[in-house]
């Protein structure tokens, strides 16, 4: 997912939910004589009827997220929906190791979506070869309704990409850069919505925010400039404490008792007993975003709490997948 902000964990809590065995599946044969003009299209079945039988009334899985209704590409790359820039702006310290925008764009309505989803931008102007660029993609930023409460906006949260390549060269992120320099009233062609993966589940008494159950957020950035959204998750840790935790891993100024960088799994093991007892519930949902080396570092802690249980951690994780409660969106 192109300009993911920050890794972040959401972690609320599953249980594994046993896989039954799949019944044994028809076997076809297909026979063609040598006879020419004739064809011959033989089945045989290696089960009996009442298997079959059987294996057509298993019930239908039923999604435990909020899934009905969703909508998703209603606007294409070819015909994308054009949007207008209302807000932009920068909400990352000055000393912060890069730069991290929030920005608003009217939908007057028409792209619906949920939390969750994605939406595709296009940057203006073409590639190299003459073309239009091609979409990328962002993880919407806002509510269903929209910053204003009136589902007539979406927002993003970018960070600015600009690097420095092997020969030297300063190489500027095309799309991440159009969007933070965009100003009031530019025009914003979107795609999308797309994405399923990371709709909140139905249960309200689930473990995650904005529902009845506990939201624990871990937000991991490099320092404690780069915070996202502070004022926000401190208004709602003093208006919620029972149902809202945030936890910040600033990996340049923060050690754990050993003396190592404070990453999100770091802080995540100082609290590895409450999080494995929390996801052996039926009702805790992970959601988590970023880099791929933070999902192998979580599993790492997670390996040696749920032996003890005698589980096998990654069959267990494999199991909290398939019954839609380990979301994640790594690259």
């Amino acid at each position: 997912m192109a300009a993911v902000t920050a890794a972040a964990v959401s972690l609320s809590s599953p249980s594994a939910s046993k896989a039954s065995p799949s019944s044994p599946s028809p076997t076809f044969f297909s026979y063609r004589p040598r006879t020419r003009g004739a064809s011959i299209r033989a089945q045989v079945s290696t089960t009996d009827t009442s298997a079959v039988e059987a294996a057509d009334s298993k019930p239908k899985k039923v999604s435990k997220k909020q899934d009905e209704g969703v909508v998703t590409n209603t606007y294409k790359p070819k015909d994308p929906y054009v949007g207008k820039c209302l807000l932009n702006t920068k909400i990352t310290g000055d000393d912060a190791p890069g730069e991290t925008w929030h920005m608003v764009f009217s939908t007057e309505g028409k792209v619906q979506y949920r939390e969750g989803q994605s939406i595709g931008i296009i940057a203006d102007g073409v590639d190299k070869n003459g073309k239009p660029h091609k979409i990328r993609l962002y993880s919407i930023a806002s509510s269903a309704l929209g910053d204003l409460g009136d589902s007539q906006t979406v927002s993003l949260c970018v960070k600015r990409l600009v690097y420095t390549n092997d020969q030297g060269e300063i190489v500027k992120g095309v799309c991440s850069n159009f969007l933070c320099d965009l100003k009031p009233g530019a025009d914003v062609k979107i795609t999308g919505p797309v994405g399923k993966e990371m709709l909140m589940p139905k249960d309200p008494n689930a473990t995650i925010i904005m529902f009845n159950g506990l939201g624990w957020l871990f937000l991991g950035v490099p320092t404690s400039s780069s915070l996202l959204y502070q004022d926000e998750f401190d208004k709602m840790k003093q208006k919620a404490p029972e149902n809202f935790r945030v936890d910040y891993a600033v990996s340049r100024e923060q050690t754990n008792a050993q003396g190592e960088k404070m990453y999100i799994q770091t802080r995540m093991a100082e609290y590895k007993e409450e999080l494995w007892e929390l996801l052996k519930k039926d009702n805790t949902y992970v959601y988590m975003c970023g880099l791929k080396g933070m999902e192998k570092g979580i599993d790492d802690i997670m390996v040696s709490l749920a032996a003890n249980d005698g589980i096998d951690w990654m069959e267990y994780k494999k199991q909290l997948k398939k019954g839609e409660q380990w979301n994640v969106e790594v690259y």
